[in-house]
């Protein structure tokens, strides 16, 4: 069976669930609805499909996983993905707000020739703009170390690793205060019971809302770099 661009998507997505979770490897359908925006039903019927095709397992009261060839159809999606962002950013000059939306419907037509002299360009990314692994040509994923922003230390350095949203207010406020993938901040201090955190970025210093620092995972300096 050929696999349709929907059907790489919802691989995708079952990915990403399994990969935040980190020691379950099953996923739920009702997680994959809302993630999806869809209905039980139509979760119901691409699942079906997907097992089918040989990329799934569903075990009830457990949950689906991703086989072999469900993972790899799922990386060559993610990392289409990610690259077409990259080139977004990097050559088109597009803000990082902007791109996720876009490299879905770039994502569903471009060709792995094009997808190639994309990654060329930007120069051979090892991470999209939001901080996020880019898989290699061969379906591997590089593993990133890092942890949430409300969670380090006070008065260590770090690097900002990742911004773990696609919520443009969010991310036209972070990049107004400089905070984006590879930047430097120290951590000066933290407020209790979910208080602001005060973070000096270069020689600016800001306080963060609790909320806003959730979606920042940081890393120490020789964590930041990616390897296959």
């Amino acid at each position: 069976m050929a696999i349709s661009n929907a059907m790489q998507e919802y691989l995708a997505e079952t990915y990403r669930l399994a990969h935040y979770q980190q020691d379950d490897p099953y996923v739920s359908t009702s997680a994959l609805a809302r993630v999806m925006g869809v209905s039980a039903p139509a979760v119901t019927r691409m699942v079906q499909r997907l097992k089918d095709a040989g990329y799934l397992q569903h075990e009830p009261y457990q949950g689906i996983r991703l086989t072999a060839d469900g993972e790899r159809q799922a990386l060559l999606n993610i990392r289409r993905h990610r690259l077409v962002e990259r080139f977004l950013v990097d050559v088109m000059r597009l803000g990082w707000h902007e791109v996720h939306d876009a490299a879905d419907d770039l994502g569903a037509v471009v060709t792995d020739k094009l997808v190639a002299r994309m990654e060329q360009m930007a120069g051979f990314p090892r991470r999209c703009p939001h901080g996020e692994p880019i898989p290699s040509a061969d379906g591997v994923m590089p593993q990133v170390v890092d942890h949430p922003l409300t969670e380090a230390e006070v008065g260590h350095d770090y690097v900002v690793s990742r911004a773990n949203s696609h919520d443009e207010e969010k991310l036209k406020y972070l990049d107004t205060l400089g905070i984006k993938p590879g930047v430097s901040v120290h951590l000066v201090e933290r407020a209790p019971f979910e208080g602001p955190l005060k973070l000096r970025v270069g020689q600016q210093t800001h306080f963060i809302g609790y909320a806003i620092a959730l979606v920042i995972r940081v890393c120490y300096e020789d964590q930041f770099e990616l390897r296959y």
